[in-house]
Parts: C-alpha cells; structure tokens; sequence
C-alpha cells in the first residue's frame, strides 16, 4: 500500500520490506549481510526491538543489536534511521523505561534520525488492532501508510 501511495505521489524512491513475522535484534542482524549484498539499499530504516521486549529480553543485548545493525549498514555507507518501539506497560515500569530508553540511546550514539513509535494513534483503538492486542489489523494499514508515508517525505527532504 505504501509503494502504491508513494508511486501515486511521484516518489523518486520505493520501499522493499525485509522484515520478518516474529523478527528480533539477533534474527535481524543475523540477516542483515545478506540483505545488504543482495539488494539496492540506499537508505534504511530499523523497526526491531518489540520481539525482543515481549520475551524479556536484556535491552542491553537489544541495543547492542541494533548499533551493531547500525554499523554494518553505515559501513557500506547507507544512511540509517531507526523508529521508535513501545512495547505493553505489563513487563513493569522498570523493564519498560530501560527498554524504551534503547531507541534513543541508539539514535544519540549513532547520530541517527529517531522516528516516532508508529502504533501511537493506533494501538489504542480496539477497532485497529488484532485480537492480541498487540499487532495492528486491516483496518489499520492506511493509517500506518499515511504515518509512514510523512515520515519518509521528511528523512528523504532532510538527506
């Protein structure tokens, strides 16, 4: 749908979604090689880290992820920007606020764009979302390409 909105706006780029149902930091550093040497990448965004919070994982090994997903891109000289994750107030505050700290922490070290948490507006209307409560729904989608299509307008005018 995003690559639909974008070609309709006349955008001089188009997006390709690596990711994975169910990825976290490792599975996508793990990857992330690969990706680089078999695809065009001429900017990239991060969206990883909520996998990881739902299994509890160390943010310390989460944010170590994600620098070293950071480095590797920024190596072969692609510019990087990573999106804010939030994940439920369930795992307690003290969990949550180490945890949420990550993304920006990261953003700072690497000097990144920081995007905003995309499910802001939309996790807390029952009517977007899955049964779970955690992943978004149909109904959801054109909000998220509107979200998405604003934030890309503005990294691609800031580069």
């Amino acid at each position: 749908m995003l690559n639909q909105q974008l070609k309709q706006q006349n955008a001089s780029y188009t997006i390709t979604n690596a990711s994975i149902s169910g990825e976290t930091t490792s599975g996508g550093l793990s990857r992330l090689p690969g990706i680089l040497s078999n695809e065009k990448v001429d900017f990239l965004i991060v969206e990883l880290g909520g996998n990881d919070g739902l299994r509890g994982f160390p943010p310390a090994l989460i944010k170590n992820n994600l620098l070293q997903i950071i480095t590797l891109a920024q190596a072969k000289n692609i510019p990087v920007a990573i999106i804010d994750v939030r994940i439920p107030p369930n795992y307690g505050p003290r969990y949550n606020q180490m945890f949420n700290n990550v993304f920006k922490q990261v953003a700072s070290e690497k000097n990144i764009p920081l995007l905003p948490f995309f499910m802001e507006n939309i996790a807390i209307k029952p009517e977007f979302m899955q049964s779970d409560g955690i992943h978004p729904n149909v109904k959801a989608q054109p909000t998220i390409v509107a979200f998405m299509a604003k934030q890309l307008s503005q990294l691609i005018t800031e580069k």
